[in-house]
């Protein structure tokens, strides 16, 4: 299944403005906006919340595979894709766990 596929099988992110990702300290490490461009990682982020609840190992090998195709090539350039980048240092262990907060619409 492509990206855009599975984007339509995970839970609606519609009330959320965004997510705040935080680290084992609750210090904010990065804010996804529910916006074009990032609605996609907040959509991915806010179902491994929901799966995992925190964003360990497991859960991030999870999200690896949602990106799907964007997977590939966030391995073939490192940093184009911040939010996959992220999920591949958790999974090895060079960061995380973090927890997502969700942050509602106004």
């Amino acid at each position: 299944m492509n990206f855009s596929d599975t984007l339509k099988t995970l839970p609606a992110i519609d009330h959320l403005a965004g997510l705040q990702l935080l680290d084992p300290h609750g210090t904010v490490v990065a804010t996804l906006d529910n916006r074009p461009g990032q609605a996609g990682s907040v959509a991915v982020y806010h179902a491994l919340a929901q799966r995992h609840g925190t964003l360990a190992a497991a859960a991030a090998l999870d999200g690896l595979t949602l990106y799907a195709e964007h997977t590939a090539d966030a391995h073939a350039f490192p940093g184009k894709h911040p939010n996959i980048d992220r999920l591949v240092a958790i999974s090895s262990g060079a960061l995380g766990p973090l927890t997502v907060q969700p942050v509602p619409k106004a």
